[in-house]
């Protein structure tokens, strides 16, 4: 179901510009309109963590690029990714909340639940919590606070991975400025949707800052009777740093560290409605799902280095750490007895309501139980993220015109910890009562790991309109699981199962661009997608591989 949840809505921009600022801004948007090559190839330097930088960039690449420029997202002020990429052809997605904050994207026909077959980034850094070990995550950065927004698919994405079949998205963050900028940006709209976002930096001789928060939040357009709104909100504050040299030297650096915390707190429910009351009151909550609820705490840290020889070779590393928490306390089963056959999923009893006619009344609340009757679940999982990057640029002179190489390396690993548990709660006159706390580890108790190593050449040819593109990738992981079974909540480690995995592909990709006219090109493209397996506990499952033209 979708839901427009920002009609009606009152906003408010406020932002305060010294005079270079606005004239650095009128200069950008000159170059992006007479797409002068010379000052693009500066423009990439500023913002070396893009994957296109600009639209210039996106209309040059040999595979099906987009460029959600600052002023594009500025335009309709959206606060929903979901919104935002309906723009962009080839990205289909389904909504869950009606408010993109878990986001399902499919690029080019890929499995679209929870983004898992997409690489996600942030600034050029994969953003999903793990995205090798467990990619399914339900977490997306907040696009509310975002300065622009790529999206590529097909051959000429062979750099960015793991996941090279449908193709990639990058979330560019608010760049630090180069001299004082401040601005305030607030909605209010129906059922108290309230969105802010604020920003203050500034660049001085030799040191740069930028700091930012976010809030968004609303009452919900679903609810419980009385009538109590099942709402979220969320806060995000980023902090960046830069130390760089001067303007003129012949080798520029720069050294950026990046600072954010995220958090979240949503009456969200995995509980849906009998069909019958889908079709009377599609709004409306079940008083079994007023305990659902889904907390979470998000925290990255990213310290890059950029360095700019006057020779044409440019070297940029990266090395970061993300963490991610998150408890979707929400109901799993409902039970009318004690005995071993009466208990059911909340999808039995909504896919068959008259035959679980006992189980329905429970999970409306339209009759009581002392015992134990609603059993809700502590889907707690911890996650964390790390890893160095390096990409190497380097312009050289090639067949009258210029060459344009590029190599990557990645080491990567992260890791999934779940540890989770049922609770129990007895329901009397609509209100739900704990009844007996479960022990944490009993429902699940597993980690899951992955170490990767990636790494990829890449070269670049344009004369005369023709752009050839071609590029060789490589993937390897090693996966491995502990699962410690729900008997063993203490993870002594004596009934403890293991499993593994380990895959390695070499894709290739080759793409052919010909700009006709200004505003038409045609390209072609093949490459090799990819996306890594799993780690099962009785067999080896292996990576999904295609061959895309």
């Amino acid at each position: 179901m979708y839901h427009t949840a920002g009609r009606l809505a009152l906003a408010l921009s406020i932002s305060l510009l010294g005079l270079e600022a606005m004239a650095q801004t009128s200069a950008t948007d000159s170059i992006s309109e007479s797409r002068d090559s010379v000052r693009h190839i500066s423009e990439v330097v500023v913002y070396a963590r893009q994957m296109l930088g600009s639209k210039f960039e996106a209309r040059n690449r040999t595979g099906s690029a987009y460029y959600l420029s600052p002023k594009e997202l500025a335009k309709f002020g959206y606060t929903d990714i979901s919104r935002m990429l309906r723009a962009v052809p080839g990205v289909n997605i389904y909504e869950e909340d009606g408010y993109g904050l878990r986001p399902n994207i499919s690029l080019r026909g890929t499995k679209a639940e929870r983004s898992e077959r997409i690489s996600l980034m942030e600034d050029g850094i994969l953003a999903a919590p793990a995205p090798y070990a467990a990619p399914a995550a339900y977490y997306f950065p907040n696009a509310a606070r975002m300065h622009a927004i790529e999206v590529l698919k097909g051959s000429s994405q062979v750099q960015y991975g793991p996941f090279t079949t449908g193709g990639a998205v990058n979330m560019v963050s608010t760049p630090i400025p180069k001299t004082f900028h401040a601005g305030l940006r607030s909605s209010y709209g129906s059922y108290g949707t309230f969105n802010s976002y604020t920003h203050v930096g500034n660049d001085h001789k030799h040191i740069g800052y930028l700091i930012e928060y976010l809030r968004y939040q609303s009452k919900g357009f679903k609810k419980d009777e009385p009538n109590e709104r099942t709402g979220f909100y969320r806060n995000d504050v980023v902090g960046k740093l830069r130390l760089h040299s001067d303007e003129g030297v012949e080798t520029r650096q720069a050294l950026e560290l990046k600072l954010g915390f995220a958090n979240e707190h949503s009456d969200e429910s995995y509980v849906g409605l009998s069909e019958q009351d889908f079709a009377s009151r599609p709004y409306y909550r079940y008083r079994g799902a007023q305990m659902d609820n889904l907390r979470t705490r998000h925290v990255q840290t990213a310290l890059t280095h950029l360095v700019d020889f006057t020779g044409g070779m440019k070297v940029t590393t990266s090395v970061y750490y993300n963490y991610f928490w998150r408890n979707w306390y929400k109901l799993n089963d409902v039970r009318v007895g004690d005995q071993k056959g009466e208990k059911r999923t909340i999808e039995e009893v909504l896919a068959d309501p008259e035959t679980n006619a006992r189980y329905l009344d429970l999970l409306t609340g339209a009759t009581n139980r002392l015992g134990e009757a609603l059993l809700v679940r502590a889907n707690q999982r911890t996650y964390h993220s790390r890893g160095i990057q390096t990409k190497v640029e380097y312009r050289l002179p090639f067949l009258s015109s210029y060459l344009q190489l590029e190599a990557g390396a990645r080491y990567h690993a992260d890791v999934e910890d779940r540890f989770q548990h049922d609770d129990s709660y007895s329901i009397e006159g609509g209100k739900m009562s704990l009844f007996r706390a479960g022990l944490p580890g009993s429902q699940s108790n597993r980690i899951t790991t992955a170490h990767a190593f990636a790494s990829y050449l890449l070269g670049k040819w344009t004369r005369a309109g023709w752009t050839i593109i071609a590029g060789l990738r490589l993937e390897d992981v090693e996966l491995y699981k502990r699962d410690y079974t729900t008997q063993d909540p203490r993870r002594t480690g004596h009934l403890r199962i293991e499993g593994s995995n380990h895959a390695t592909a070499l894709l290739p990709s080759l793409g052919i661009n010909y700009r006709i006219l200004r505003p038409l090109s045609i390209f072609a493209g093949v490459h090799q997608g990819f996306a890594p397996p799993s780690v099962m506990t009785y067999y080896k499952q292996k990576p999904e591989k295609s061959i895309n033209l």
